[in-house]
């Protein structure tokens, strides 16, 4: 086989000529194709069918690959054989026309300069060449017939042509090459893996392996690919014999991209096909390989996605600061590293650890000795370096991993330490993965410190609402049961109190102010400290109710108060004489030692709403054993589903309650609102018990 300068033709009545101008579309060798099938048919030349076919589709894929422009296709029948023409309109030389990857290893070199599909031109066409026009470029090959000796069929001298052409090859008498068949090219061309199988590759490479193997006389090969899994280099093909290593190898390096790596390797005879076949198939199965490494890549994405997305939601769960900062290794071990820790840093950047965990267990009091140690090549001072830079530290052995600084808006909360994991290192999308954690990992430490900060002010403000101690007073039992809502970072607006009056008696005080927040805790700590102050000054309690009326509608702001007042003092014959006022409050429940309990005094106007209130006064005389019971609506209006607890369970509740002390009655029903609903509470829960227990 020679290349020449370019083709000619001749007219004669046996001659078939085809001209079509076809797109820069993937779908064009598909259609050059048919157009040289039916001109092969015309012409009775099905013998050179596979060899045109083949040669054709590498032409028309290189033009539509690397010039980009429309084609001309030009196929050329006589008796003795086809001439085809793929022209294009692009500038350049034809070595921009080869098609694949260019290689840059020196052995191979060649290859890359003519390009491996004009090695399959070479091959197979009795002679090719180049042509230059004014408007770009082409390229041809003959195919001429054989006898059955096999040699070439002498036709006509072509005349004419389509002008200058530049040889790509030394022209010369065609001579016969020993080399793989256009049938076994097509096939090994045509060969793909199975798009049904779970894993197709392995059965794919070793059916390539060994058709390139046939082809070109190989005793043995093997495929190795490293996936970069931590898994190493695995054999992912086989054929014949494994290479020796005496013997003269052919190596070609898979074309993929990192973390992939691999190499196909034959025990063969040098031959002048061998490497160029075994290029053109190492970069075929590469091809797979690209889409599985992206396959498996976009996999992996969408599972750390999930992952990201189950850690947020399991951190947002928590808004405990103990608890959050104990469930960030459980999250990274062993996923993301063998071992994580967190360290909080302290307001004098400090670092403390909060928590670590280890793969191996056995591992743990080793990493924590390692933790602990301080010096300038320690893991604490690479920790440290990690939280004063806000940047990614490498750690050093025996520990190998690295640090991630922990922030969230702004603030510097300590570092989240990764150990590597046990086969390899952290990969792009790992490292990528797990700053993504430290982040959400640092908003949820946040998080829960604030959340704990309002919880403790809550508290405390709650706590500085209600007496620190009911008053012990002989012959009167107190006792009280408060329970807060179930946001324990929110205030409750009810409260209780038991104060002296100057007269010798005691006042019993339970209020509910509408509404939770400091908003209510404002009013709730007025309204305490005005009937302090009022009964302090010796005002009965109409009157001390009127002036409070007065200052929460004069301060306004929408938030109004109930109130149960109860001045209670010895009576005769050992009872207690109780003057009870109600303004907008539940009635209390008069619990008889003997006699059952029902409830007792008259509703009044709650405080807030209106410029004058109603509040009439009830005398309730308690005998001995007998309690009166004080409660808020968090009592009643516990729910479970629809269901209220209501009045009249409360009271069927304290029924059973007669003759026990003001502890135990107090206690009891708190335990049986609580227990009617498994929710926790709405509302804040306030009862007080107070107790004729005899002198």
């Amino acid at each position: 086989m020679s290349a020449e300068a370019g083709p000619t033709t001749s007219g004669g009545p046996d001659e078939r000529i085809r001209r079509v101008r076809l797109p820069a579309d993937r779908r064009t060798p598909a259609a050059a194709r048919a157009l040289v099938r039916s001109v092969l048919a015309a012409a009775s030349l099905d013998d050179l069918l596979n060899e045109a076919l083949l040669l054709t589709t590498e032409l028309t894929t290189n033009a539509v690959e690397h010039a980009r422009t429309e084609l001309d296709i030009e196929v050329v029948a006589d008796d003795t054989g086809l001439t085809v023409t793929v022209s294009d309109f692009a500038a350049g030389s034809v070595d921009e026309l080869t098609v694949g990857v260019r290689n840059d290893s020196s052995e191979i070199n060649e290859v890359s300069e003519r390009g491996r599909g004009l090695l399959l031109v070479d091959h197979f066409a009795s002679r090719w060449g180049t042509t230059y026009l004014p408007t770009g470029k082409g390229v041809w090959f003959r195919l001429d017939r054989r006898d059955a000796a096999g040699q070439p069929v002498a036709g006509p001298p072509p005349a004419g042509g389509w002008g200058p052409a530049t040889a790509r090859s030394g022209g010369g008498p065609v001579t016969e090459h020993p080399g793989p068949s256009a049938g076994a090219m097509s096939e090994l061309m045509q060969t793909a893996p199975d798009q049904y199988a779970e894993d197709p590759l392995p059965e794919f490479a070793t059916e390539l392996l060994t058709r390139l193997a046939e082809m070109v006389g190989a005793a043995g090969g093997v495929v190795r690919l490293d996936r970069g899994d931590g898994q190493g280099t695995q054999v992912l093909a086989r054929y014949g014999r494994a290479p020796r290593a005496g013997n003269e190898l052919l190596q070609v390096p898979l074309a993929v991209h990192r973390p992939y790596a691999g190499e196909l390797e034959l025990d063969a005879a040098p031959s002048t096909y061998a490497r160029p076949l075994a290029v053109l198939t190492a970069e075929r199965l590469s091809l797979h390989l690209e889409n599985d490494r992206l396959r498996r890549a976009n996999v992996r994405r969408q599972a750390w996605l999930t992952f990201l997305a189950e850690a947020s939601e399991l951190l947002a769960q928590s808004l405990d600061v103990e608890l959050t900062m104990a469930l960030i290794p459980q999250l990274v071990v062993p996923r993301l590293g063998q071992w994580c820790a967190v360290h909080t840093a302290d307001e004098w950047g400090q670092l403390r650890l909060a928590a670590a965990t280890h793969a191996d267990e056995s591992v743990l009091p080793q990493l924590h000795k390692v933790l602990r140690e301080t010096g300038t090549d320690s893991v604490q001072a690479r920790l440290r370096e990690a939280s004063r830079t806000g940047s990614q530290v490498p750690l050093g052995g025996p520990m190998e991993g690295f640090a991630v600084p922990l922030v969230a808006r702004g603030q510097r909360l300590g570092t989240l330490a990764v150990g590597r994991h046990q086969r390899h290192r952290h990969d792009p999308d790992e490292v990528a993965v797990l700053e993504d954690v430290a982040r959400r990992a640092a908003l949820a430490i946040e998080n829960a410190r604030i959340h704990a900060e309002r919880r403790r002010v809550a508290q405390a403000l709650q706590q500085s609402l209600l007496p620190p101690a009911l008053p012990v007073v002989e012959g009167i039992g107190f006792a009280a049961e408060y329970v807060p809502t179930g946001d324990e970072a929110e205030v409750g607006g009810d409260f209780y109190d038991v104060l002296p009056l100057p007269d010798g008696r005691w006042l019993v005080v339970v209020g509910d102010v509408s509404g939770k927040g400091v908003e209510a805790a404002t009013v709730t700590g007025l309204v305490r400290d005005v009937i302090r102050v009022l009964v302090g000054d010796g005002k009965p309690l109409p009157e001390v109710l009127s002036r409070l009326n007065e200052t929460l509608v004069e301060r306004g702001g929408g938030r109004y108060c109930t109130l149960a007042l109860a001045a209670v003092g010895p009576g005769d014959g050992g009872r207690l004489d109780v003057a009870l006022h109600l303004a907008g409050h539940d009635r209390p429940v008069l619990l008889r030692a003997g006699d059952g309990a029902d409830f007792v005094g008259a509703g009044g106007t709650a405080l807030g709403l209106l410029d004058a209130i109603s509040s009439p006064t009830a005398q309730v005389t308690l005998a001995q054993g007998d309690s009166l019971i004080f409660y808020t609506d968090g009592v009643t209006e516990r729910r479970r589903g629809r269901e209220l607890f209501g009045t009249d369970r409360l009271r069927e509740s304290a029924a059973p309650l007669a003759g026990y002390s003001a502890d135990v009655v107090a206690a009891r029903l708190r335990s049986t609102a609580i227990g009617f609903s498994v929710e926790a509470p709405r509302d804040d829960i306030a009862i007080l018990v107070l107790r004729n227990d005899g002198l």
